[in-house]
């Protein structure tokens, strides 16, 4: 399955059905009265958050929704069918934005959330509706109200609990696939991961969920490579694993690097949790390993993880370092949502 995360559709609700001229005509019944029904509602647009999708591709295929109009009112006080709703589901973690692309007008976070989105014309009134001591045969109706009509943008944010940083080619797709059963794409050389991945990292008896993005380069929050498309999946997330692939020359630097896109881009991913890793330390050896997360530690001021996730050298330490930091933001949002 390919992987969209922004789509821009069009949506329009059901026209009302417009309201019915009728006068009673029956066998000895002198001058009957009007009973002309009203119009039928116009359909709704609904969004509709579904678990079951993860990507924004059928809307490469759909971009018009539209639910259907009203019926006409009919005589013998008939009221006109009301027009089908249109049903528009998402996966979760789905924000729809107005084309400006900046204005968010819901954010879909939960599987089975259900919003009408635009309501249906109201049907016209019949004749019937008028009628009243003064006047008593009215040829008055009214058309149908018009449904709304809109275009507006679908971007989806992956709801994740831990995300992985980095610059390209530092090894975050070879140590997702070690600690989950994703199966990204993996090769030497940068940008081989085109698309995020999720994969459900078990760990003892707790799981969470681990997003991989596209690598980021400097000027990444301006649009560089491809990191600033896709650094709003990890938005949502409690933690970043930050990985450092420790064979180039300057560490440090690289660090820096990433820090700045993530000040730069905002919407508080400079603020959240960050694990700091060196990842590749299989390929310098325990001694020269050890050297240089003490010559980052310094520069950094803060701990280091040594991990190889070809080997699998030091994994499981950062897991658990990234679960304790996830637990305590989950215990947070429970206490916050009880306190509310």
């Amino acid at each position: 399955m390919k992987f969209l995360d922004e789509a821009k559709i069009y949506l329009q609700s059901g026209n009302g059905g417009p309201g019915c001229v009728s006068f009673r005509r029956e066998k000895f019944i002198d001058r009957g009265g009007p009973d002309g029904g009203n119009g039928g509602k116009g359909g709704d647009v609904i969004f509709e958050c579904s678990a079951g999708l993860n990507t924004l591709i059928d809307f490469r295929y759909q971009q018009h929704f539209k639910a259907k109009s009203g019926s006409n009112g009919m005589g013998q006080m008939r009221s006109g069918v009301g027009g089908d709703d249109i049903i528009v589901k998402v996966p979760i973690g789905t924000q729809v934005m107005d084309e400006d692309q900046e204005t968010v007008l819901m954010d879909f976070t939960e599987p089975g959330e259900s919003i009408v989105f635009l309501k249906g014309g109201d049907g016209g009134f019949g004749n019937a509706h008028y009628k009243s001591s003064t006047n008593q045969a009215p040829r008055r109706f009214t058309p149908g109200w018009p449904g709304q009509e809109l275009s507006v943008w679908l971007r989806l944010k992956l709801i994740a609990d831990a995300g992985i940083v980095g610059l390209p080619n530092a090894g975050k797709s070879t140590f997702l696939a070690a600690c989950s059963n994703a199966k990204p794409k993996i090769a030497d050389y940068p940008f081989t991961t085109l698309h995020p991945n999720l994969g459900v990292v078990k760990i003892a008896d707790k799981d969470f969920v681990l997003a991989d993005i596209p690598g980021l380069i400097e000027g990444a929050h301006e649009g560089h490579g491809l990191g600033d498309r896709f650094l709003g999946h990890v938005e949502r997330t409690a933690v970043l694993l930050h990985l450092i692939d420790c064979t180039q020359d300057d560490p440090a630097k690289a660090y820096e690097t990433i820090r700045n896109e993530l000040r730069e881009y905002g919407e508080g991913l400079a603020e959240k949790e960050e694990i700091l890793a060196l990842n590749k330390v299989d390929a310098l050896g325990d001694e020269l390993a050890q050297d240089v997360a003490k010559s980052l530690e310094k520069a950094v001021g803060k701990k280091v993880y040594k991990v190889s996730a070809v080997s699998g050298q030091g994994v499981d330490q950062v897991l658990f370092a990234l679960h304790a930091v996830i637990a305590e933001y989950r215990e947070n949002e429970r206490q916050e949502s009880t306190e509310a």
